[in-house]
């Protein structure tokens, strides 16, 4: 195999909430800035996921604006840094179409052929971005447009995007036969109590029906082809397995997608209940609740890899927490990666996500409340400033390692104050990860105050207080003021800006 590579991408949602449309690469600034190519090109990034949505670009039926994606991937090509090109990211189309259209697919078809002219050099495309997801949050739950809240619907949906991927990768192989098709998907395990296990298995079949579609392996005897038959689809299914087209599996994984079902509501807030048409059940964050922890990225990598023996790309890893989770996070997935490469899966990249960060995803994008949450480059300053992501990112595009030792530590979510509810014990499905127990993180000269420590002990930063002459990645002098909450966050991007390797990094005051 290759050498393991180090991709990026760019939250680049264009959603739309009745006749409110959302487009994240306005919002965070790229839109005006093609300076920011050169930024993520400079962290070593092989491959990037970057957006020629259809909502953006075709402005009216067979009119297309070609003039900010020619400039973009104009740069793209010069700085070596090839494009995964995306044309829809968890939209409906334009305005003339949505999900639920009969014409869906064949328009977004004939948009890909246009797209693939334009850009014949373009190997790597994702027509539909998760498309799974999409369909559930605009046809199951009524999050997005069309705010549909229907099982036939949502099946309807999934299957349109299907076809729109299917004939996409017609149109652009058409133009160029070496076209690679990576498809993206949100994937967890859901695990359960005993009279919620009916439920748990259909989602863990259900979880994998991108995927599974496009291989062409919902035939008769696949678990959930009666239940897509009850609705009429039969015919359809028929079709698409006679024509499969298999991708490169991109996995997109994140703290809170693995779930667990629980029928004793009176244990979680009201928010979290839900239920079937048979029985009501709390829908929680497995991580807050499943003791041990769930594995995560390698048990995923490796149930992927049986299942299809197909290529692997981790398509996002992104985490919304403070600096030194983020590293955590982004590190465990890279040693999960080289692991799962060890045993023989075939992985080909980890795409750093969120390189500008992302608005208002803690509503899953209904609500315009300006929340921003920042990624590789932090916007809240108002200008584009790397974090300690960057230098991570760095040093793992360029030596393929994540040596950062504050990166090296577990995050919250191997430790018991991950526990936001009495734990249920499961039989693990996989074995976590190896990671370093907690090392000295900062050093203090001088009496901390009794805050910045509960800080410190709540973020799983240890501090000396003693000059031991061993490594540190941060001095703080206790004449200068204590660094707290995003001050924090600057303090530990500043130090592990000053150098990248595993030694020693020193920086003092805040």
């Amino acid at each position: 195999m290759k050498p393991l590579e180090v991709w990026g991408g760019h939250e680049c949602t264009v959603n739309r909430i009745g006749a409110t449309w959302r487009d994240q690469t306005v919002l965070s600034g790229h839109q005006d800035r093609i300076a920011d190519l050169d930024l993520f090109a400079g962290l070593g990034l092989k491959a990037i996921r970057y957006p020629v949505l259809w909502e953006r670009t075709e402005k009216t039926p067979g009119a297309f604006d070609w003039s900010w994606s020619d400039e973009r991937l104009a740069r793209l090509r010069a700085l070596n840094m090839r494009p995964i090109v995306g044309l829809l990211h968890h939209g409906s189309g334009p305005s003339w179409t949505d999900l639920l259209d009969p014409s869906f697919a064949d328009g977004l078809a004939t948009y890909a052929g246009a797209v693939a002219a334009r850009y014949p050099w373009v190997d790597d495309w994702t027509p539909v971005n998760e498309p799974l997801t999409t369909a559930r949050f605009s046809a199951l739950y009524g999050h997005w447009y069309p705010h549909e809240r229907d099982e036939a619907a949502f099946w309807t949906a999934l299957l349109n995007q299907i076809d729109g991927i299917r004939l996409s990768m017609a149109a652009i192989r058409a133009v160029n036969p070496r076209a690679r098709l990576i498809q993206t998907e949100d994937f967890g395990h859901t695990f359960a109590t005993e009279p919620c296990l009916a439920q748990a298995r259909h989602e863990n079949t259900r979880r994998l029906m991108t995927w599974d579609l496009l291989c062409g392996r919902v035939t008769t005897d696949h678990p959930l082809h009666a239940r897509l038959q009850s609705f009429g689809l039969e015919g359809r299914l028929k079709r698409i397995a006679a024509d499969p087209c298999p991708p490169v599996i991109g996995l997109n994984h994140y703290v809170t997608s693995d779930r667990f079902l629980d029928h004793r509501l009176e244990r979680y807030p009201a928010s979290t209940h839900g239920g079937n048409d048979e029985l009501p059940y709390a829908d929680i964050e497995a991580v807050r609740v499943i003791d041990p922890a769930p594995a995560g990225w390698m048990q995923h990598l490796q149930h992927l890899w049986r299942r299809y023996r197909l290529p692997v790309a981790i398509t996002e890893c992104h985490l919304g927490c403070t600096r030194e989770e983020q590293l955590r996070w982004l590190a465990e997935c890279w040693d999960a990666a080289l692991l799962a490469r060890h045993a023989g899966v075939e992985v080909e990249a980890v795409t750093v996500w969120s390189l500008l960060g992302s608005h208002d995803w803690d509503t899953l994008l209904t609500q315009a409340n300006g929340r921003y949450e920042s990624g590789v480059f932090d916007l809240a300053g108002g200008g584009v400033r790397p974090t300690a992501l960057a230098a991570l990112t760095s040093v793992l595009a360029t030596r393929g390692m994540a040596d950062l030792q504050v990166a090296q530590e577990a995050g919250w979510w191997r430790s018991p104050r991950r526990l936001s509810f009495p734990p249920y014990r499961v039989v693990p499905l996989a074995a976590a990860p190896p990671r370093l127990p907690r090392a000295a993180t900062i050093r203090l000269e001088g009496a901390p105050p009794a805050e910045f420590l509960e800080e410190c002990n709540l973020r799983g930063l240890r501090v000396e207080t003693e000059n031991t002459g061993g490594p540190c990645w941060m001095a703080v002098s206790g004449a200068q003021a204590w660094p707290q909450g995003r001050t924090l966050d600057l303090a530990l991007d500043n130090a592990l800006l000053l150098r990248r390797d595993s030694d020693t990094t020193r920086r003092n005051g805040a």
